[in-house]
């Protein structure tokens, strides 16, 4: 057995000792080491090259590295329908996105952007604040990352409610679905956070039709994809006031280009997609039993089911 790693943000050498401590017997290449294409059955990948993976003709499985798969299934011709690409379950993720959220829903609920700003004017106020439980969070997505977010969310007592495609229900939380409950999900929602997967469905979702549907004064958090949002109506609508900020983790493109208007902005706050990173470990511990399922003719987990995009 041989498995490509092709990743050009995760260290090689970490994963090539964790998985050789899992399955000895794996043979590990590094792309562009290819070496003999019918010699290897696993790629372990992160927005793999274009024509990688569909120049291996005994590919047998496709693990991603991170919990969104657009990267591989926006090709979808690369990888044939009978070799199936499985995504993280977690692998460590969900307690850093917790943290992340976290940060920025306090951020705004306890008006540290208006403090700030009181800062920089040398002003010293005292300002009113409304309590978690008046203070509706809004989730969009409610898989993996979402529902750990969300119970946290509500065990801390914040109004919490919940979107996702399909029916879904989560203890404490108010869920909608589907393009019919999108309008009243954001008609109440005070601080948006966007966790859902990026496929044909869900690209620029965020844009001026759906942003505007929040309340006025309304806060925007992604930590899902850049391509879920708008920028330029983003933009317009912190400008017009009717967002009072942004967190964002992710953009399209990354890096960010230099003279992109997110980095100067006054409202908007930003990180380099580091709200939730893979975990060496537990990644390598799923993957090691999804290769042992595969040898024994098993089915498998957190198989990816293609028209969904996730």
């Amino acid at each position: 057995m041989t498995i490509l790693f092709a990743s050009a943000v995760d260290r090689a050498d970490d994963y090539r000792q964790a998985m050789a401590a899992r399955l000895p017997d794996l043979g590990f290449r590094i792309h562009p080491d290819v070496g003999p294409a019918d010699a290897i059955q696993y790629a372990l990948v992160w927005s793999p090259p274009p024509g990688l993976l569909a120049s291996l003709p005994n590919l047998r499985a496709v693990f991603n590295l991170g919990a969104g798969v657009d990267a591989i299934l926006a090709a979808r011709d690369a990888v044939p329908a009978s070799v199936p690409v499985v995504r993280l379950a977690d692998a460590g993720m969900a307690p850093q996105m917790v943290e992340w959220v976290l940060h920025g829903v306090l951020h705004f609920q306890r008006r540290f952007d208006d403090y700030a700003r009181e800062q920089a004017a040398g002003r010293w106020t005292r300002l009113p604040v409304r309590p978690a439980p008046r203070t509706t969070v809004g989730l969009m997505g409610l898989g993996v990352l979402g529902g750990a977010v969300a119970r946290v969310l509500v065990s801390l007592g914040y109004a919490v409610r919940g979107w996702s495609r399909r029916p879904k229900t989560v203890p404490g939380v108010e869920t909608f679905h589907g393009t019919d409950g999108l309008a009243p999900f954001l008609a109440e929602t005070e601080i948006l956070v966007c966790l859902v997967p990026l496929t044909d469905e869900t690209r620029g979702l965020l844009n001026a039709e759906t942003l505007r549907r929040l309340p006025a004064g309304a806060a925007v958090i992604n930590a899902a994809r850049g391509a879920h949002i708008v920028d330029a109506d983003l933009l317009a609508l912190l400008d017009a006031g009717h967002l009072r900020g942004a967190q964002l983790d992710v953009f399209e493109p990354e890096p960010l280009p230099n003279d992109h208007p997110f980095w100067r902005h006054p409202r908007v706050r930003l990180t380099p997609h580091i709200a939730a990173v893979t975990k060496v470990e537990p990644t390598c511990d799923q993957i090691a039993d999804t290769i042992r399922r595969l040898e024994r003719g098993e089915p498998l987990a957190h198989q990816v089911d293609r028209h969904a995009g996730y």
